[in-house]
């Protein structure tokens, strides 16, 4: 068979088994605060406009102007809601499938890279299994979205050392980015140039290169220029200067952290690869003077320390940090794969793999083993779906130590099926968006106040934060008694804002906790419904 049909084969597979992964039990759960229930809003809005209007171009939520991101993701969104409806299936997809798309197009990185389809293969299957790859990947955001855009971007670059013509693709790729998350293509651009600058300086000679980035950037200078005209000095201090570059230097709504944030959060979340890591950047390092190693050291240290240095510290921003982390753990991973100790042909001398392999492969097999126990026979609510997940990494993780410490290569994919098939669970079950349980449950409180408010009403909560995903559900706006009166001075707080608002209103509704309710002792209170805890008032009718 030839290579190129061996790499189609390979790519088919790859899209077949991401395809699986990025959608299966898709639309089970409801969305989650925050970012889900603003991009929903967002698009439905755009869903909703009514012909000929210029909603598309300006986005709105909720009625008002949304000048956070450029309108990419909120287009294609829309979309969906055209062909599939409004829910959560549709509002997810989009995001989905452009980041199940990025797994084959790492396979094509790695390739172009490495030259070579063992290390090419298992970079692809290391970032399908990662776990804040496929669950953010699954989710109604942008930054799924933006890791696939930022690698079209890069394959077109490495394709355009060898054809001149792929460096149109690079401009496109970088446009898509900047529609996408706006100034982040500063960013992610540079990195790209200083890999030029330092690997194949004569493509910044190329027309090919500099139309595609003249093409690219064209609707993204529309799109701005456009908000500019339209919005004017608001545009640019809310989009360009609060939402965007304010965060280089203020913790934006207290997101801040330590400069080692997202060092923690890949110690956290990219085992059992982390363990292959040290070496791997190791050996990147002992081949700097090659192109592989040259991207991967410019792409993981330029990225993590301009992340690093932001005020503004969010899990999902080093999500473009994976495909590298995926990319160094596969190139290391594939010397020490053997065919041979799958077929059991010509086996050769095996060399032992480090001792570190077999301990932290064991802790990790200890650590689930110890879940599944507490979660089946211990825990005040069992529960067998998630020790299920567990039972599946700890056999994983158990046969691989026990495969590395017998040095037989075929602890490599023992880890891949082990990983693959514990996300699938964890994606087929309802703790994939565990942030849901950090709350009350959305969706019956928003059919409560959909049902007792009339179209474009307000509602003030007791509930100290706000809910996005309440205010797509309930298609009003929802908002917490502490932020009325946030000018107020002294403060105002939850119960006295409450009572204010309540007397100063004609026709106030409030969503509260019955405890809130006692406490405030509200006259010609009149009760419209109560779910859950939380019941939905407002002023009595008068008779006549």
């Amino acid at each position: 068979m030839k290579h190129q049909q061996i790499d189609r084969l390979w790519t088919l597979g790859l899209i077949l088994a991401a395809g699986l992964l990025f959608t299966i039990n898709l639309g089970a759960l409801p969305l989650r605060d925050w970012d889900e229930g603003i991009v929903a809003q967002v698009a439905r809005d755009i869903w909703r406009a009514p012909d000929g209007s210029l909603t598309w171009l300006y986005p709105t939520i909720g009625g008002e102007p949304y000048l956070n991101k450029p309108p990419l993701m909120y287009w294609l969104i829309a979309f969906a809601y055209q062909l599939g409806g409004v829910n959560e299936w549709t509002t997810r997809l989009p995001g989905a499938v452009l980041s199940a798309l990025s797994v084959p197009l790492l396979y094509g990185i790695g390739k172009e890279l490495f030259l070579r389809r063992t290390p090419a293969l298992l970079a692809a299957l290391i970032y399908l299994t990662l776990l804040p790859v496929v669950r953010h990947g699954r989710l109604a955001m942008l930054d799924g979205a933006l890791s696939c855009f930022f690698l079209i971007m890069l394959f077109c670059l490495l394709r355009a050392r060898r054809d001149l013509r792929w460096g149109l693709g690079v401009g496109i790729g970088l446009g898509l980015v900047c529609l996408t998350k706006g100034i982040v293509g500063i960013l992610l651009g540079t990195i790209a140039l200083v890999f030029i600058l330092w690997d194949t300086p004569r493509l910044l000679t190329s027309a090919y290169l500099w139309t595609g980035i003249v093409l690219g950037g064209i609707p993204v200078a529309a799109w701005y220029w456009a908000q500019w005209l339209h919005y004017g000095e608001k545009f640019l201090t809310t989009n360009l200067i609060s939402q965007s570059l304010s965060r280089i230097w203020t913790p934006i709504e207290n997101n801040g952290g330590a400069p080692w944030y997202y060092l923690l959060e890949v110690v956290k979340y990219s085992l059992p690869w982390l363990i292959f890591l040290p070496q791997g950047f190791r050996r990147a390092w002992e081949h700097r003077n090659l192109g592989w190693a040259k991207l991967l050291l410019v792409w993981t240290i330029g990225y993590l320390v301009v992340i690093s240095l932001m005020s503004t510290k969010l899990p999902w921003y080093v999500l473009p940090l994976y495909p590298a982390l995926a990319l160094v753990a596969g190139n290391l991973l594939s010397e020490a794969w053997n065919l041979a100790d799958l077929t059991g042909f010509f086996r050769p001398v095996r060399r032992p793999y480090p001792i570190a392999w077999v301990i932290l492969l064991g802790l990790l097999a200890i650590v689930a083993w110890s879940g599944c126990l507490y979660f089946n026979f211990f825990a005040p609510t069992p529960k067998p779906d998630l020790a299920l997940i567990l039972i599946t990494v700890a056999m994983a993780m158990t046969t691989a130590a026990i495969l590395v410490k017998w040095r037989d290569s075929q602890f490599i994919p023992v880890l891949l099926w082990g990983m693959y098939i514990s996300l699938m669970f964890l994606m087929a079950s309802r703790y994939w968006i565990w942030e849901l349980n950090e709350a009350y449950s959305v969706k019956p409180v928003a059919a409560l106040v959909q049902q007792g408010t009339p179209t474009g009403a307000t509602v003030i909560t007791s509930y100290p934060n706000y809910r996005p995903s309440l205010n797509f559900y309930s298609d009003r706006q929802v908002i917490p008694a502490n932020e009325v009166y946030r000018d107020h001075r002294p403060p105002l707080h939850t119960a006295a804002a409450i009572a204010q608002y309540w007397q100063q209103t004609p026709q106030p509704y409030l969503l509260v906790d019955a405890e809130t309710l006692n406490q405030l002792a509200l006259d010609s209170v009149h009760k419209m419904g109560e779910i859950d805890g939380w019941i939905l008032v407002t002023h009595q009718p008068t008779t006549r």
